[in-house]
């Protein structure tokens, strides 16, 4: 089969290109949200929780991080109605790729919770904080740091991943193609395009998240309001308090 041009660009510009281009994104905003409430309490409770809580977020991260996301998505939508529970196309996708992201941005999570000093707990417990004060005023907001730039590749991957949950006849951009390519059997024009939209999706996000980045690396709290002249005098200062 030899390539056509007119058939490569028709389809970059294709109506069923382009809903499903869209439908790929709002899926992988939403499934990641979930997933990201999903990943702060099952964290929580492998950190903080007791016996129970622990071996149910241990286990819940066992099971989605140890099994393709594939299966877990043919079983959501075709296992459930088994037993009775019965869940549309787009509820199953959603609820699939939510719970396995969620399994992976627990570990995200509590790893950058883990990288924050003990001593920066020790401290603000010192002064009468509570866990919850704690976890908001002094933990988070560094292990943030820490937890944004895996989180924005898992993102990435988000928009990426989406294209299993054709497997289920999501209408996702992936779906959309395999649809044009059996009306006009054009495959190789119709991937090559998909593989365009995708690689688009993915340049806005980089762009994206490499601002996000640039906004968490800046300095919080009153450090951030002091002014480059007064912190060369600080380091002054301290310069020589140190020869002192």
């Amino acid at each position: 089969m030899n390539w056509s041009w007119p058939y490569f660009f028709e389809y970059l510009t294709n109506g069923l290109m382009l809903r499903g281009a869209w439908t790929t994104v709002w899926l992988s905003v939403v499934s990641m949200a979930i997933g990201l409430g999903l990943g702060v309490v099952a964290a929580m409770f492998k950190m903080y929780g007791n016996f129970a809580l622990r071996a149910v977020a241990e286990f819940y991260i066992w099971l989605f991080r140890g099994t393709p996301i594939l299966i877990q998505l043919v079983i959501i939508y075709t296992g459930l109605p088994q037993i009775g529970i019965r869940l549309t196309v787009i509820e199953s996708a959603i609820i699939g790729l939510a719970l396995n992201e969620g399994a992976y941005l627990a570990e995200i999570i509590r790893a950058g919770i883990m990288s924050v000093d003990k001593g920066q707990n020790d401290a603000a417990r010192a002064v009468g904080m509570t866990w919850r004060e704690r976890m908001w005023y002094v933990i988070l907001p560094q292990a943030t740091r820490t937890i944004i730039p895996p989180l924005g590749n898992q993102f990435n991957g988000m928009l990426k991943t989406t294209s299993l949950a054709s497997v289920i006849s999501m209408e996702e951009l992936m779906r959309n193609a395999q649809m044009l390519a059996q009306i006009e059997f054009r495959v190789l024009e119709v991937y090559i395009v998909a593989a365009i939209w995708y690689l688009i999706l993915v340049s806005i996000w980089g762009l994206i998240q490499v601002r996000i980045e640039a906004h968490y690396e800046k300095p919080f709290g009153p450090a951030a309001a002091v002014s480059p002249d007064a912190k060369k005098k600080l380091r002054k200062a301290t310069q020589q308090a140190g020869h002192v």
